[in-house]
């Protein structure tokens, strides 16, 4: 890019900027919403700065790429939960069943006791129990070495199993070859 299509597009971007942001924000839920947008706004100008009108028209024709930029949004976000309604529907019915009274107190407080963990020591449960994974894979997923992610899944799995005990649930099965029991680790 030459000197004047930076200068132009530099010059555009110092005198419209706070105007666009105050347009994404009426228009959005969340500041974060508001400053993907103005990105995305100015990331498509300095594309078509060859476009680029000067002066006020530049405002103009800013205003115009965010109302764009915003009505993608807005139809990607419809598309999401689209998608995550059918999912949650697939996955209501694929696993509907109804717990007893006791087995719905226990999963409440296991559910309580995998939230309490920090994010690293869910990440390597749940690479175990959902995905299916053994340690080699892990630290394939991970970048990190076998003996590193096998330590590290001993310790979480130990913390997890304090935790349960501290709950009053004493043992729950992890996968179809692993269980964890409260007051031994694994």
């Amino acid at each position: 890019m030459d000197d004047d299509r930076r200068i132009l597009f530099e010059r555009v971007y110092l005198d419209t900027y706070g105007q666009i942001l105050g347009y994404a924000m009426r228009r959005c839920d969340s500041p974060e919403d508001a400053a993907d947008v103005v990105a995305e706004t100015f990331e498509i100008a300095w594309r078509k700065v060859d476009d680029l009108p000067s002066g006020e028209q530049a405002r103009l024709w800013l205003y115009g790429v965010a109302r764009n930029v915003l009505a993608n949004h807005r139809r990607g976000r419809l598309r999401r939960h689209t998608h995550q309604t059918a999912l949650r529907e697939d996955i209501a019915d694929r696993y509907a069943r109804t717990p007893s009274p006791e087995e719905h107190v226990e999963l409440g407080a296991i559910g309580r006791v995998f939230r309490e963990l920090s994010d690293d020591d869910r990440e390597l449960l749940s690479l175990v129990v959902w995905e299916g994974l053994d340690a080699g894979e892990i630290a394939r997923v991970l970048g990190g070495s076998r003996n590193a992610v096998r330590i590290r899944l001993h310790r979480a799995r130990r913390r997890f199993s304090r935790g349960l005990a501290a709950a009053g649930v004493e043992s729950i099965p992890m996968s179809p070859d692993v269980r964890l029991t409260t007051g031994r680790s694994l």
